[in-house]
């Protein structure tokens, strides 16, 4: 059995599984605006934005909010292989923001519960790529205390550590329909989170926030499913293959990237603000990782990735009944290069729209944003089954609820 368990897995070509899924909504106020709100950072979802920007909060402030997104994303394969679309459903990912400034103190503390990355793909048994690429899942939480202090008028520093607890579950085809093989693991790790809001004059202000990158162990198995097949070794002549499963102890190490964001807000008026930002991802960061397994050779995952560029651009209309409008734009570069790209992400460069109502009365508020993201039609030709031309969309739907006491 041993024998039969090395020869299956030193013949599974290598596999390339994209993870180029940052997440960057965390509350429906920065998401309506593009997310372009590092040097706003005006909620307690400053905690993930600009920690900074707490100090601007008085008294204890809480922020629970949650968005809804679906994706889509097809291919149209090179020759008569047909379109494939991946299998999706709705998904929910929470959020909660709460912050704290004793009475005339310069010092504020903020705890945020919030989900940076995810991943979330799965195609049908079928296509003609499954031995690439079949169903991939990441599920990512991070917890950060922070603490900020406004050192005077103009100027507010902030920092704390993040603590992420992730699942990440990568599965392929191997020989025939039905066939698997899947890596399975769980694993905790540590960042840290750091900003500066600087505001030299009320319709000024310059945001500048880093996340720290964050190695992570995934501990688990790797698994090896094959069902009973035949092979035909002559016309007429086929030879039984019988049913085999084995599974193994492995573990895979993947260091999720730094990030920075640049942004700054202009107001010419206070109804009015408008903001640009810049952030930096360092894909570069993701190279080739390896699933070392305790019996069975390790299994080499080409990502490959590059850094990659946004550009966030977001206005705020405010109204005298604590009422707000905003709209945004954010322009999304390419990660992920055509020759390692796999299909479980197909990433691209990507436009993305959103909209926004709001409003603040007394100690409540609440917001509603909505979000609209597209990939222009990418063409892959790589020599592998998996060369088509790649199509992508998600819509969001975002909500919260505020409050001060």
């Amino acid at each position: 059995m041993k024998v039969c368990y090395v020869l299956l897995t030193a013949l599974l070509p290598s596999m390339a599984y994209g993870l180029g899924f940052r997440l960057t909504d965390q509350d429906p106020v920065a998401t309506a605006r593009g997310g372009a709100f590092a040097a706003t950072a005006d909620n307690p979802s400053a905690v993930y934005y600009n920690p900074a920007g707490i100090t601007q909060l008085s008294g204890v402030r809480s922020l629970m909010s949650a968005y809804v997104i679906e994706y889509e994303a097809s291919v149209d394969l090179a020759g008569p292989r047909g379109t494939h679309d991946t299998k999706y459903s709705p998904a929910v990912v929470p959020h909660s923001f709460y912050t704290l400034q004793p009475k005339n103190s310069p010092v504020t503390f903020g705890l945020g519960i919030y989900a940076p990355f995810g991943l979330g793909f799965e195609y049908d048994d079928k296509t003609p790529f499954r031995t690439l690429a079949k169903k991939g899942t990441l599920q990512y939480t991070t917890v950060s205390p922070v603490v900020a202090w406004k050192i005077s008028d103009q100027l507010s520093i902030g920092a704390g550590p993040t603590v992420n607890y992730s699942r990440l579950k990568l599965a392929r085809g191997i020989v025939t329909r039905g066939d698997e093989f899947i890596f399975e693991g769980d694993g905790l790790s540590v960042g840290f989170v750091a900003g500066v809001l600087w505001q030299p004059a009320p319709q000024h202000s310059v945001g500048v926030a880093y996340h720290g990158p964050a190695q992570t162990t995934y501990s688990g198995h790797t698994r090896v499913r094959i069902p009973a097949f035949e092979v035909e070794v002559a016309p007429g002549v086929t030879f039984p293959q019988p049913r085999f499963e084995s599974e193994d102890d492995a573990d895979l190490d993947l260091q999720f990237p730094q990030t920075i964001a640049v942004g700054y807000s202009f107001r010419p008026t206070p109804a009015w603000n408008f903001e640009v930002n810049v952030e930096w991802t360092d894909w570069d960061s993701l190279n080739v990782e390896t699933v070392h397994q305790s019996k069975g050779p390790d299994i080499a995952l080409p990502f490959e990735y590059e850094s990659s560029f946004m550009y966030d651009f977001g206005v705020t209309r405010t109204f005298l009944n604590g009422m707000r409008a905003s709209a945004g734009y954010i322009y999304s570069e390419n990660s992920v290069p055509n020759e390692s790209f796999n299909p479980l992400v197909p990433d691209s460069n990507r436009h993305v729209l959103s909209i926004g109502l709001g409003q603040t009365r007394g100690a409540f508020s609440w917001d509603v944003a909505y979000q609209y993201a597209y990939g222009p039609h990418r063409k892959i030709a790589n020599g592998s089954p998996a060369d088509g031309t790649y199509r992508f969309q998600s819509s969001a739907l975002f909500v919260s609820l505020g409050l001060q006491f």
